[in-house]
């Protein structure tokens, strides 16, 4: 199986540290919004990526944490805590933002049927851990003080700039994040920030904040750990030291995957993570969907207009996750008109035919080759869907053939372990509605067209369509209002 490697800026083939297991880190959601569609496309990438590996033989150990504490607004290790900013933009605490919107992001995964990861960690229940890979990193010299928290000193590891061919002589102070005169270097990081002091800030203090063995000033001062230390603390701790696999979107390149390669790679002297994928940014009207931009349709609000989630998994998987993808409701739309007809074929499985164009099990053994071969290439879903659509249109002429209707429900079993749409829950219609099919066929024979529409609107009305072929009336489901 060969996966595009960042670290080698070229594809890879995937060779676990102890096949058949294969350990695979997540960056998961920041906890103080809705998550978007930009967000979705991620995570339905991250769980193909799961799911052919599986389809390959390989046994995933996925870990996606939930930050709920610690990154800010910025890049700069300045400004508010995004869990902040939420609950006073909702007139909640913190920890009440995070709880409501972790658990939203989960319905979210459940409705577009992304696996579930062995392990959910959050970053506020694994403090202890990052305070001590902090220490680790302390020990061996990689930090140093100042007024507004522990930093990471990048010019103690050699390499910073490697993984994303940062060109740190040109680097200006301020061009990649704000620039801090305190800091050593533009390029440094901050591990722990220190809370405001309270007798600074009239006795205000933050929902979420910590006591730690630093300080500013030899006082004790409570504080709350950096973005960047969480990933690397909690994927250690339930993935080991080298991580065979590590996820995320491109945009966590230059700093955030940077950052973690730096202060893991400092503290065990190993190398962090063999493999990186990172999914490309999704575009709508040309520009980045991003929650600042204020241009991320919502999954709430697109099963509103009663677009299925399974419509916008496929709409996901029409892309490829190394493009710039672009969404548009009238995409949207297609995918739709499109599951539709997957959904039509999956029906012929209680239709079997046998007439010289039937689509035979070799021909399904072969498509689902296609597949796989597809997937098994840096996740082509494009390509594997063309091999899809194939069969569909095949299908769609000549039926699936009397002897092929078990492989036929075998095979849509398997597209779900792939694609997870949901072909294979395509259910049978019932013996009287099989009988209103059988007496509209009699009916076009007499030429009773009046009774004909009749029968064809009352099982609309069920959501069956009817469609007539040379080789008798086809149905399929269909939406009803």
């Amino acid at each position: 199986m060969l996966l595009y490697n960042t670290l080698t800026r070229q594809k890879d083939e995937i060779q676990p540290l102890n096949a058949p297991a294969v350990t695979v880190y997540t960056c998961g959601p920041t906890v103080y919004d809705y998550a978007h569609i930009g967000h979705w496309f991620n995570y339905v990438r991250m769980d193909t990526l799961i799911r052919t590996l599986k389809l390959n033989g390989l046994q995933p150990e996925w870990v996606m944490n939930i930050t709920d504490v610690g990154h800010l607004v910025s890049d700069a290790d300045d400004g508010e805590d995004k869990l902040e900013k939420g609950a006073k933009r909702e007139g909640k605490t913190a920890w009440e933002v995070a709880e409501f919107y972790t658990q939203d992001f989960l319905d979210g995964m459940a409705k577009l049927r992304i696996t579930t990861p062995d392990q959910i960690p959050r970053a506020t229940q694994h403090i202890q851990e990052q305070i001590d890979l902090i220490k680790t990193l302390e020990t061996k010299g990689y930090t140093y003080v100042i007024s507004d928290g522990v930093y990471y000193d990048t010019s103690k590891f050699e390499g910073y700039a490697a993984f994303a061919r940062l060109d740190l002589d040109n680097l200006q102070a301020g061009a990649r994040v704000e620039y801090n005169s305190e800091k050593r270097n533009p390029t440094d990081f901050a591990l722990w920030k220190f809370s405001p002091d309270p007798a600074a800030s009239d006795g205000k203090t933050r929902d979420m904040e910590w006591d730690s063995p630093w300080s500013p000033d030899d006082k004790p001062r409570k504080g709350f750990p950096g973005w960047h230390i969480e990933c690397s603390a909690m994927s250690m701790k339930y993935l080991g030291e080298t991580l065979d696999i590590h996820c995320g979107g491109i945009d966590h390149i230059p700093v955030h995957h940077t950052n973690e390669i730096a202060q893991s790679e400092a503290a065990t002297g190993k190398r962090f993570a063999n493999h990186w994928l990172h999914s490309n940014h999704v575009m709508v009207n040309g520009e980045k969907i991003s929650k600042s931009l204020g241009n991320g349709i919502r999954l709430q609000e697109i099963v509103k207009m009663d677009i299925s989630p399974e419509t916008v998994r496929l709409h996901i998987l029409e892309s490829h996750y190394r493009s710039q993808s672009k969404f548009s409701m009238e995409s949207l739309v297609a995918a739709e008109n499109r599951l539709a007809s997957l959904r039509a074929m999956a029906a012929r499985r209680y239709q079997p035919l046998d007439t010289p164009k039937s689509v035979t099990t070799a021909r399904l053994d072969d498509t689902r080759q296609q597949i796989l071969t597809a997937l098994s290439d840096d996740l082509d879903t494009p390509s594997a869907l063309v091999a899809l659509s194939a069969l569909e249109g095949a299908i769609d002429i000549g039926g699936i053939s009397t002897s092929s209707q078990d492989a036929f429900g075998a095979f849509l079993e398997w597209l779900d372990e792939a694609f997870a749409l949901g072909l294979s829950e395509v259910a049978d219609i019932s013996d009287a509605q099989k009988k209103l099919i059988a007496d509209r066929q009699q009916a076009r024979d007499a030429k009773n067209w009046q009774y004909s529409d009749e029968v064809r609107e009352a099982l609309e009305d069920q959501g069956i369509a009817v469609r007539d072929t040379e080789n008798g009336p086809v149905w399929s489901p269909v939406k009803t209002d």
